[in-house]
C-alpha cells in the first residue's frame, strides 16, 4: 500500500461524497429539524457505513453480495423501502408545517443521537450500489498480496474522508438553522427532502445487477 494509492483512494472518495443523494439529504434534514450536534450523529453513522463497505469489498465480502442476485435483491429492497419511509416522514412533517417545529423544541419526541447516528448508518449500509461500486474499485487499489491491514487503511480513509465531507455539511447548515427553521423554509427543505428521498428509494429498487 503506497501513499500515491492512499491518496488517490480519498480523492475517489472525496468525489462521491461531493455527489447529492441520500447521505447528503439525510443529513442536511438532522442538522435543520435538530441541531449541530445530531447532524454530525448522523455524519459519524454515514461515515460508519463507508467503512463497512470498504472493509466489506477489501475482504471479499461484498463481492458475495454482488454476485448473489438474491443477496442484492434484498438488501436493495430493504434499503429501497427504508429510503421510502425516511421521505414519508419528511413529506409528513412538511404537510404539519410550523407545527412540527414547536414539537420538537418541546424535547421528547426530538431524535436522539444515537437515532441520528443509526439512521446515517442505515442509509449508507442499505445502499447495495456501495457494494457494486467499491468492489469495482478495490481490486485495482488492493494488489494480489494485500493484506487485512490494507483494507483496514483503506477502510479507516473512506471513513475519514465521508465523516469531514458530512460533518462539515452539518455544521454549515446548522449555522443557518435561523434561517433554515422558518415554518416556510423549513416546510420546504421538508418537502424537498422527502421528494428527493423517495425518488432515491424508487430509483434504488429498480436498479439491477
Amino acid at each position: 500500500m503506497t501513499a500515491a494509492t492512499i491518496v488517490a483512494f480519498a480523492g475517489l472518495m472525496a468525489l462521491g461524497a461531493l455527489s447529492p443523494g441520500p447521505d447528503f439529504a439525510i443529513v442536511v434534514r438532522h442538522a435543520v429539524a435538530s441541531g449541530r450536534r445530531r447532524g454530525m450523529a448522523t455524519a459519524a453513522g454515514v461515515a460508519a457505513g463507508v467503512f463497512v463497505w470498504v472493509l466489506a469489498a477489501a475482504t471479499g465480502v461484498a463481492a458475495l453480495l454482488a454476485a448473489s442476485a438474491t443477496a442484492f435483491t434484498v438488501v436493495k429492497l430493504v434499503g429501497a423501502g427504508y429510503l421510502a419511509y425516511l421521505g414519508i416522514r419528511a413529506l409528513r412533517a412538511a404537510a404539519r408545517g410550523g407545527d412540527v417545529v414547536a414539537a420538537e423544541d418541546a424535547g421528547p419526541r426530538r431524535v436522539g443521537t444515537a437515532a441520528a447516528f443509526r439512521q446515517g448508518l442505515l442509509c449508507n449500509v442499505l445502499n447495495p450500489k456501495a457494494a457494486v461500486f467499491f468492489v469495482a474499485l478495490m481490486p485495482q487499489l488492493l494488489g494480489t498480496g494485500a493484506t487485512v491491514v490494507d483494507g483496514l487503511l483503506l477502510a479507516v480513509t473512506g471513513a475519514s474522508v465521508a465523516l469531514l465531507w458530512f460533518v462539515g455539511v452539518a455544521n454549515v447548515v446548522a449555522a443557518l438553522r435561523r434561517l433554515l427553521r422558518r415554518p416556510a423554509v423549513r416546510r420546504a427543505i421538508d418537502a424537498a427532502t422527502g421528494v428527493a428521498l423517495l425518488g432515491l428509494g424508487v430509483r434504488l429498487a429498480t436498479t439491477r445487477l
